[in-house]
């Protein structure tokens, strides 16, 4: 069993200082499997909302919830979103007889009901498939390659690990997604995602992705927030500032777990992704991914200009203004979007991130760190 300890400390927090806890991420990522872990400790009463039997139970909510006692919780909430104003009902009772750990595979701004009606009265936790962190640096290829889903990650060969991306893939297309009621059908989404792949660490063309489906710009852009509130994929924003250039001002994509992303790709062994063109991509996808798990309440951007200086991540943690750039090589070297983007941005520090070795300087205020370390540098930046 890998600890999440992080997660789970961070939950029980939440539970102590709100009357509710939402704990957010995507399908399979294990959310459940933790929250029976918290539910097993303190005798929790938890409810399904895939099971017909747990589901029929809470055809009368209040009849259900009203009479519980410690702590309440709803897997898969939201499949059923009219239970959020009797949350909120039952959450603003002045003894708060219960407290409520709320699990869903969609985001707040998909399941509206959680932000109208919980507002002020739930803390939101984020969680993925395993990170650097609990698996350990020595285990950091098999995390690139396999993803952090639980069932790819500890699947016993790299064959049955590729062969549950797949299938998982299959299924949310054809199952997951259309029990959120949002209205993409199966095979639209399908070839969408599969088109994401091959734009990954790009910037949407959402017209040039219609074109080539045969779909408007808005039913494109539509899709892809859907896919986004379900954590699939990850569209970066731009940077803003009165720098006196023209700026990148599409947002990048990314499919957020690097084992789905190579599974899209029809990537199935290390020597394939070695060898595939999608390499410095991928890499770059899952770094972003470890550094932005190291500062989950931190906002994040990348910045790009006409003229092809362009930074994959930019952060301001406490008001300092830091950046990082994802290299592959062994020994990334010094380069004129490096010095552009540290002086145009005015960086007190930027990180060029790579697999794995020790670290260097390339020049003032730029040095090359492993990802191992440069993780553990973010998390000295959030204390």
């Amino acid at each position: 069993m890998i600890s999440r300890s992080s997660i789970r400390d961070s939950l029980i927090q939440g539970l102590k200082h709100s009357p509710g806890v939402a704990l957010l991420g995507p399908r399979q990522c294990g959310k459940t499997t933790l929250a029976r872990q918290v539910a097993q400790e303190q005798g929790a009463r938890i409810f399904d909302l895939e099971n017909p039997e747990d589901a029929a139970a809470l055809e009368n909510p209040i009849l259900a919830l009203e009479s519980l006692r410690g702590l309440v919780v709803l897997d898969e909430v939201q499949r059923k979103p009219e239970l959020f104003p009797i949350l909120r009902v039952l959450m603003d009772r002045p003894d708060l007889p219960a407290k409520f750990l709320l699990l869903g595979s969609a985001s707040p701004f998909l399941v509206r009901g959680v932000t109208e009606s919980l507002a002020g009265r739930v803390s939101f936790i984020d969680l993925q498939g395993f990170s650097l962190d609990e698996v350990g640096a020595g285990e950091q290829g098999k995390l690139w390659e396999r993803g952090g889903f639980p069932r790819s990650f500890l699947a016993t060969e790299e064959s049955l690990s590729h062969a549950w991306r797949r299938d998982f893939i299959r299924s949310f297309v054809e199952k997951d997604f259309g029990s959120l009621g949002l209205g993409a059908t199966p095979s639209s989404l399908g070839r969408l995602w599969q088109m994401t792949a091959h734009y990954h660490g790009q910037s949407l063309n959402a017209s040039e992705i219609g074109r080539s489906l045969g779909e408007s710009y808005k039913t494109i852009q539509r899709h892809l927030e859907l896919l986004e509130g379900a954590f699939m994929i990850r569209m970066l924003r731009p940077w803003f500032e009165n720098l006196g250039k023209r700026l990148v001002r599409s947002p990048k994509l990314y499919v957020r777990d690097s084992g789905l992303l190579h599974a899209l790709l029809g990537i199935g062994s290390h020597d394939a992704l070695l060898g595939h063109p999608k390499l410095g991509a991928s890499w770059e996808g899952f770094a972003l991914e470890q550094i932005l798990w190291k500062l989950p309440r931190v906002d994040a951007w990348f910045w790009g200009t006409q003229g092809g200086a362009e930074l994959d991540l930019f952060i301001q943690p406490g008001g300092r203004r830091i950046g990082f750039e994802f290299k592959v090589s062994d020994a990334p070297r010094m380069t004129k979007s490096l010095s552009i983007a540290r002086d145009d941005l005015k960086l007190e520090e930027l990180i060029v991130v790579k697999p794995t070795g020790a670290g260097y300087h390339l020049e003032d205020r730029i040095r090359v760190m492993s990802l191992k370390d440069a993780t553990a540098y973010c998390g000295e930046l959030t204390h």
